[in-house]
């Protein structure tokens, strides 16, 4: 992006509008990266794949993005647009309820691995997050958390997997989970 020849019109690239959030730009990189991918035999094709990775990387990352939009406005000679609060980035209360569950779901999902499988308990990322239909940034946020808590932990293998904390908790909001349901049912009986 140094000169004018070297410019690459990364949002015309991923087919997104300029003003197009995170969650717009990774869904159009995926269908990209799947579409060029090198292991897809029919339409694989490296140089795309990697040019919508280039994209994908640079627009995904705030302060990234911020100065390929400098350079796109120079580029096209437009007057660079003053910063202005991204509403893409409201978090409410149901958010956070939305988050639990997600961390819900990927406990459950190691405990049954852990169940299962004691002697080898890991599970790779990737199908954790394909699971739980997570974003690259909303699943490094959650293992993130998870990890922290001291619910979860990363293997040799570069595998995630429940630890004794993790299978603690597990338990106890199962029985939580039963005991209300327990007090549900007995609610209505009376009723």
């Amino acid at each position: 992006m140094e000169d004018d020849e070297d410019f690459v019109d990364f949002y015309a690239l991923l087919d997104v509008e300029r003003d197009c959030d995170r969650s717009g730009i990774e869904k159009a990189y995926r269908q990209l990266a799947q579409l060029y991918h090198p292991d897809h035999s029919e339409t694989a094709d490296v140089d795309k794949f990697q040019e919508a990775t280039r994209a994908y990387r640079t627009l995904k990352d705030a302060k990234k993005r911020a100065t390929y939009d400098r350079a796109y406005a120079e580029h096209y000679g437009e007057k660079p647009e003053p910063a202005r609060p991204r509403d893409d980035i409201v978090i409410d209360g149901a958010t956070a309820v939305q988050d639990a569950k997600v961390h819900e779901q990927i406990l459950l999902a190691l405990y049954k691995k852990r169940r299962e499988d004691a002697r080898n308990p890991g599970v790779m990322p990737y199908y954790i997050q394909k699971e739980t239909d997570c974003s690259d940034e909303s699943f490094e946020f959650h293992t993130w958390y998870l990890k922290s808590k001291g619910f979860i932990e990363i293997t040799q293998a570069s595998e995630l997997a429940i630890t004794i904390e993790g299978v603690d908790h597990v338990i106890t909001q199962s029985r939580a989970a039963k005991e209300k349901l327990l007090l549900e049912q007995a609610k209505r009986s009376e009723g």
